[in-house]
């Protein structure tokens, strides 16, 4: 009996040993919820960035996502058995004391097969540089956690299959395209977590902007606020220590240059919505800022009945002829329903620069479009302060709601709108501004403040209504 009771007691105490190990089934569990690292956990994607601030959880939800895989035992996404997959550091240091030590937070002793040292002892991993990690994989068999530093050159990032790769902060770009390589095979997964402290660099170029519209990229951004376990005492302590540029990187993980963005007021979560059907009635003009080498930039712009403004529709295109911008915007008005005049015409703001004619021209820009049925008017306020003003008045969240919301189909207004600051002349950098520009045209058309549209209480509790399903179909 008595070596029963031992027995008992062992397992017991195994157990206990095991739970208090075991991190990795505590995380996010209980009260407290970090709410988007499970965001980044439950999305499908297969190329994935958290840009964090410091002590944000960045680090945790990478750390987690890697563990997960090679356990088989992710939560979210299809388990695989005898998964390979890489962490990647800037440095071997920094491997050591980030990104191997979460690794080996998460995972029970019981649950590593072996270790394979870099450099230190195997029966003190933490204090040395970890090659390999054998973990043992639910479906049976063994799965690898490869360590990996970028000081290594893209050379050492050559030949081998991947089922995931977690760069833990951004790496020198040769390095992403060659492990973005490696997880080709096995249709594997690139997630990064990095707070952006190097300015505009290749993850600012191609995932925040993504400009070719991946769409297997999902990004996020985490801010203090967003870690339940960061009290508002130490972060009120971090804030006051630091300047308007380093707290946009360091807190809210957003990339800046020391210029800062024109539009700071632009949250992609508020100001970009689901497309959805306008009525009739709220349909305005189409606004165009021409380019024949350079893009041409349209929109659609509709205005509800309290005025809000809504970027309904683009077209947006380089290197073509007035002919194919004309039939393009015909096209995608066609299919909207836009408002015509009795004679089946459109009509378009336009830059006042489409009335010069040229000494090989016979006509203007202007005078083009009208040929082939669109009214442009160039009568448009080019002020450029004024302008800017009267976009920020419509971005800013008065009374918790913006006067702007752009469909989430106008990817290059978006895109621009993330990528437009200030230079060194106090003015914006002239590089990818043309829906920029044209959304001054629009905005500059609109009384400063748009008056109260005289409708009911019914009315305007109903197009509040809308613009808050609207606004929850978003965050799902």
């Amino acid at each position: 009996m008595d070596e029963l009771l031992q027995k008992i007691m062992a397992i017991e105490a195994e157990q206990r040993k095991r739970r208090e190990e075991d991190a990795l089934a505590r995380y996010n569990k209980g009260p407290k919820k970090h709410k988007k690292q499970l965001a980044f956990h439950k999305c499908k994607k297969r190329n994935r960035w958290v840009f964090g601030g410091n002590r944000s959880g960045k680090t945790e939800c990478g750390a987690v996502e890697a563990v997960w895989m090679a356990r088989g035992v992710h939560p979210y996404r299809k388990n695989r058995p005898n998964v390979f997959g890489w962490v990647v550091s800037l440095t071997s240091q920094v491997q050591r004391d980030v990104a191997q030590k979460k690794i080996l937070h998460y995972l029970r002793s019981d649950q590593i097969a072996d270790i394979v040292m870099a450099s230190g002892r195997k029966d003190a991993p933490m204090s040395g540089v970890i090659d390999q990690i054998l973990v043992k994989n639910v479906f049976g068999g063994t799965s690898v956690i490869g360590f990996k530093s970028c000081e290594m050159g893209r050379e050492r990032f050559q030949g081998s299959s991947l089922d995931f790769v977690w760069f833990d902060e951004e790496p020198p770009e040769d390095i992403y395209e060659e492990c973005r390589m490696r997880v080709v095979d096995k249709e594997g997964d690139i997630f990064g977590t990095m707070t952006p402290l190097k300015g505009l660099t290749f993850a600012y170029e191609r995932i925040y902007l993504n400009p070719k519209n991946d769409p297997e990229i999902w990004y996020e951004f985490m801010e203090w606020a967003d870690n339940p376990y960061l009290s508002k005492k130490e972060i009120a302590l971090l804030e006051s220590t630091m300047d308007e540029t380093t707290l946009q990187s360091r807190r809210y993980g957003k990339f800046c240059m020391r210029e800062g963005l024109v539009y700071p007021e632009f949250d992609e979560s508020v100001h970009v919505i689901p497309p959805f059907d306008v009525p009739p009635a709220w349909q305005d003009t189409i606004s165009i800022d021409p380019g024949l080498k350079n893009p041409l930039s349209a929109h659609w712009y509709a205005v509800d009945n309290d005025g809000n403004v809504y970027v309904v529709a683009e077209h947006y295109l380089a290197g073509a002829g007035v002919d194919e911008h004309a039939a393009a915007i015909d096209a995608i008005s066609e299919k909207l329903g836009w408002k015509r005049d009795g004679k089946g015409r459109l009509e378009a703001l336009i830059d006042a620069a489409a009335e010069a004619r040229t000494l090989a021209a016979q006509k203007s820009v202007s005078e083009l479009f009208q040929d082939r049925g669109i009214l442009v008017s160039p009568l448009v306020d080019k002020d450029l302060y004024s302008g800017i003003a009267q976009v920020k008045s419509y971005l800013s969240r008065k009374n918790s709601f913006p006067d702007l919301y752009i469909f989430s189909n106008c990817v290059h207004m978006i895109r621009e709108f993330k990528g437009y600051f200030w230079g060194s002349d106090e003015r914006p950098v002239k590089r990818d501004d043309h829906a920029m520009d044209e959304l001054r045209y629009y905005l500059m058309s609109r009384p400063r403040t748009p008056p109260a549209a005289a409708q009911s209480e019914i009315e305007r509790d109903k197009q509040k209504r809308i613009r808050a399903v609207m606004r929850a179909g978003k965050r799902r």
